[in-house]
């Protein structure tokens, strides 16, 4: 059991203060977006100094059963993320996908580095969000009718129906498929459309329930994305708000955003992003009909199964990770689970205190341990919140 250190990642769309208040560190008046603890090669936490993804190609065991499941490299990466505003609408691919489009891109020849790329590895990659503060996001798409019905609240129905009414027309995927695929390319006169949709969302911002959500949502994006097609392909999904200590799981295929708010965010080790709006980046629109799904979803909101007093499981199915978050108390030993798996751990609040029968590490919030396959038992007491990530399978 050693500590690690992460990176920070300042990409724009990051807030500037709640990243450095739970790392311990001074504002600097960057923004810090993303702070990643894993293995993954652009950006690996160090151990004394060394690399971890180093540290694991040097000593697989520290994986235990898991390494030869995922080629003796570490499945997962845990991070804190915190949103000012809207990311891009994106999706990321299962496994199978990922090896298929990996294949397909390197046969034509494009770089890892072409801005043209979709796919810079073969693994798949789910997510799962846990909020730290209130959390706002996009996930999967709405049932069609109802949007078409919010866009007729708005009193914009006749408006956008040169471009939405396959939502009524046509039946279920099929066609928010084809309405999503053709808003990306509102240009030109289509554009007046946009323009028309937010001063009716102006109009309704108060308004209560769906509608005033519906809205609100139209009127941020714009005054990041101004006249972005994506804004239209965004009012076709669920908003999705949590609180704190609630998570969604987005499994590959399902397009969502994440819109603003502070969290802990498991995901497995991949750079495999295809977006689809709000964004400059290339939108490759046949990937998109490969792995998107264009299904209606309603979101599960999840609270984690409590296992034992203080330690919740947030349930994935996924077999890169699993994610656990510890509330200890000073009088109350909780132990990490995941045995014979490599964990890490993070502690977002408070002090803890982690001992394995050799040796005790007492850390603040924001530090981070590494705990290898063969430390089978490791206890946590303190006031504190913890959380755990490890291989989803052994």
């Amino acid at each position: 059991m050693q500590e690690i250190h992460g990176t920070a990642m300042h990409y724009p769309w990051g807030t500037t203060d709640a990243i450095p208040a739970i790392l311990g560190i001074p504002a600097d008046g960057r923004p810090y977006a993303e702070y990643w603890l894993g293995a993954h090669p652009s950006a690996p936490a160090t151990a004394d100094g060394v690399r971890l993804d180093e540290l694991i190609a040097s000593d697989p065991s520290l994986l235990g059963e898991a390494a030869g499941a995922f080629d003796f490299r570490m499945p997962f990466l845990i991070k804190l993320l915190s949103a000012r505003h809207a990311l891009s609408l994106q999706a990321h691919p299962p496994t199978e996908k990922a090896i298929e489009g990996y294949a397909r891109e390197d046969a034509v020849g494009l770089a890892l580095d072409d801005p043209l790329r979709c796919y810079k590895d073969q693994s798949g990659k789910p997510e799962i969000l846990v909020a730290l503060s209130e959390f706002a996001l996009l996930m999967g798409f709405r049932n069609p009718q109802r949007t078409w019905d919010l866009f007729t609240e708005l009193g914009v129905g006749d408006v956008v129906d040169p471009v939405i009414g396959p939502l009524v027309f046509r039946r279920g995927s099929a066609a928010t498929e084809e309405v999503f695929l053709d808003v990306l390319s509102l240009v030109d006169d289509r554009a007046e459309i946009l323009n028309r949709v937010l001063v009716a969302a102006v109009a309704h911002a108060d308004a209560p329930g769906e509608l005033g959500e519906f809205a609100r949502l139209v009127i941020e994006l714009d005054s990041h994305f101004p006249a972005d097609p994506g804004i239209m392909a965004a009012c076709l999904m669920n908003q999705v708000h949590l609180a704190p200590g609630q998570a969604v799981v987005i499994p590959p295929g399902t397009m969502h955003a994440h819109l603003f708010g502070t969290g802990v965010e498991v995901q497995a080790s991949s750079d495999n992003v295809l977006r689809g709006g709000l964004t400059q980046k290339h939108i490759a629109v046949d990937e998109l009909v490969r792995l998107v799904d264009f299904d209606e979803l309603t979101p599960v909101i999840h609270d984690g199964v409590e296992d034992a007093p203080g330690v919740h499981r947030y349930d994935t199915g996924f077999a890169e990770f699993a994610v656990w978050r510890l509330e200890s108390q000073p009088q109350r030993v909780a132990s990490v689970p995941a045995d014979g798996r490599l964990r890490i751990a993070l502690v977002t609040r408070g002090r803890a205190k982690l001992s394995d029968g050799v040796r005790d590490l007492e850390l603040e919030h924001g530090q981070a341990v590494l705990i290898p396959a063969n430390n089978p038992t490791v206890s946590v007491t303190g006031d504190a919140q913890v959380f755990v990530g490890a291989p989803g399978v052994r």
